[in-house]
């Protein structure tokens, strides 16, 4: 036998709430998943770049005896390319035989 079930509007309302309230947290974590994510690969990129100044750098002063007195110098003469429009480059010379002092900051987008 066939028995028609009738849900109450309540329960039908409670249910409704129920799977927009799980949808919202599944779209909230996957927005949070997304922003940590890009926030760690920037950092890595930031972190690439000073890696790669401080490698020419210690190559100039494997070659030359002194480390460069700018960042220009390792750009014409070691391949180092920085983009511009991205990060921002601190290249601190206080002696040639010091280690430069590097730091890179993505600029805000």
């Amino acid at each position: 036998m066939y028995h028609e079930r009738h849900i109450k509007p309540a329960v039908r309302a409670a249910a409704a709430a129920v799977l927009l309230l799980c949808a919202a947290l599944l779209v909230f974590g996957a927005f949070s998943l997304w922003r940590d994510a890009r926030a760690s690969l920037s950092e890595q990129a930031a972190q690439s770049v000073r890696t790669a100044v401080l490698d020419a750098a210690v190559q100039c002063y494997a070659l030359e005896g002194a480390y460069p007195r700018s960042l220009a110098y390792l750009e014409e003469n070691y391949g180092v390319q920085v983009n511009r429009r991205r990060f921002i480059v601190s290249y601190e010379v206080y002696a040639s035989n010091q280690m430069p002092e590097v730091a890179v900051f993505e600029k805000p987008s």
